[in-house]
């Protein structure tokens, strides 16, 4: 199906594989770690559980609002997390690109390091981050488009820079100082000594650390940490908490609260969409939908709460492909093979997201978003298998778009 300017253009971002993040795993006397910092600027992050399916082990992701993962860990301790390093892979010649979840596809099919590298000699990461994979026999790798190097030590680590460069020491980057020499003077792993390495690097100011991870792999145990705040942990039992089923939740409705994230919350521009998603999940999406339909009577706001309404569908339109898909991320917007793969759902989140964006339509679309408002409406409705009501939005969508 052809996709309007505005998803095309607007939507076509750079996908958001780690910011300024600090990455570690190590072992040492039969403990396994990972441990990680993940420093941008969104306060909204979400962790999401995909339980095990035919030909697929169960994850727990997390990540940002879009449910693109950051960091996940699989039901036999397979980890990986991502940071930005800028490379160009332009610049390889990659004959096996693999455009779409890569890791998640690894961590789906995979149970150990040695698996993963042996799917990864038929499939080359094509993007311009960084993955460190661990797992919980105590293997770690450090993945880009140009190179794959194995852990030779106890400990191995992974901040914002090509690995490749720590042969010539051709690197500026304090955080992994710190870490490499608590980790190179390490006479014991615990859970503290990764507290303590984290908080030593955790970052303030324009892209703060968000949350923290520390996980015991062996054991199947992750602690996270809201904030940069180590005082306050949430605990999750990978299997025990895969065995309640698929769910996004808010990470931060796991911690008490607390002033600075929630100041930080409040001043970033996503924070009304998320007020409203949680007034979804008190409210219902009815009495909720009444509420925000009525604000539309202003004139002054009615394009921006569309528009709200809009990016509240989107949240749940991902929702739905994750549990339709076992956690994998919505590539329609990417123009990648599989983003034109058509797939059906009724679940209560297609079903909320074809709700929002029919509202938009009948409350009249935000100005220059005409097109795309009726293109998400009609993919939702062919999701449902409405197939007549689709074709009749793609096209008035179509009519529209600009071209291109």
């Amino acid at each position: 199906m052809k996709k309007t300017g505005w998803l095309a253009i607007g939507f076509l971002l750079l996908i958001k594989t780690g910011y300024a993040c600090t990455i570690v795993s190590a072992a040492m006397k039969g403990e396994v770690f990972a441990a990680a910092n993940e420093d941008y600027d969104n306060p909204f992050s979400k962790v999401w559980f995909n339980p095990p399916a035919k030909g697929r082990y169960g994850t727990i992701c997390f990540g940002f609002p879009d449910l693109q993962s950051q960091a996940a860990i699989n039901e036999y301790g397979l980890f990986f997390d991502f940071t930005a390093i800028g490379l160009n892979p332009a610049q390889y010649s990659l004959k096996k690109p693999y455009y779409g979840s890569l890791f998640l596809d690894i961590l789906g099919q995979c149970r150990n390091v040695s698996e993963a590298l042996e799917f990864l000699q038929t499939h080359d990461y094509p993007f311009s981050s960084q993955a460190l994979l661990a797992d919980a026999e105590g293997n770690s790798v450090i993945i880009n488009a140009g190179s794959k190097v194995k852990r030779t030590g106890h400990y191995q680590i992974s901040t914002n820079f090509n690995v490749c460069q720590l042969a010539t020491k051709q690197y500026s980057c304090g955080r992994y100082d710190i870490a490499d020499q608590m980790l190179n003077h390490a006479k014991s792993l615990s859970m503290p000594f990764f507290r303590q390495l984290l908080s030593l690097t955790h970052q303030e100011g324009g892209d703060p650390t968000q949350y923290s991870m520390i996980c015991d792999l062996k054991r199947g145990i992750v602690s996270v940490y809201l904030y940069h705040n180590y005082e306050q942990a949430y605990q999750i039992d990978i299997k025990r908490e895969l065995q309640k089923g698929y769910r996004v939740e808010n990470l931060a409705d796991h911690f008490s609260p607390s002033f600075a994230y929630q100041s930080w919350a409040k001043r970033h521009p996503e924070y009304g969409r998320e007020m409203l998603l949680s007034e979804v999940a008190k409210q219902g999406l009815d009495q909720t939908l009444t509420y925000y339909q009525g604000l539309t009577a202003n004139p002054a706001i009615k394009d921006s709460v569309n528009t709200m309404l809009m990016d509240a569908g989107m949240v749940f339109l991902r929702r739905s492909y994750g549990q339709y898909s076992t956690g994998n991320w919505w590539l329609y917007l990417y123009q990648f093979p599989q983003s034109y793969a058509i797939w059906h759902a009724t679940d209560a989140n297609i079903q909320a997201a074809s709700r929002l964006f029919s509202s938009v339509v009948e409350q009249g679309c935000p100005k220059g978003l005409e097109a795309v408002t009726y293109e998400l409406f009609a993919y939702t409705n062919l999701v449902q298998n409405k197939v007549a009501l689709a074709r009749q939005y793609y096209e008035k969508s179509l009519a529209i778009a600009p071209p291109r």
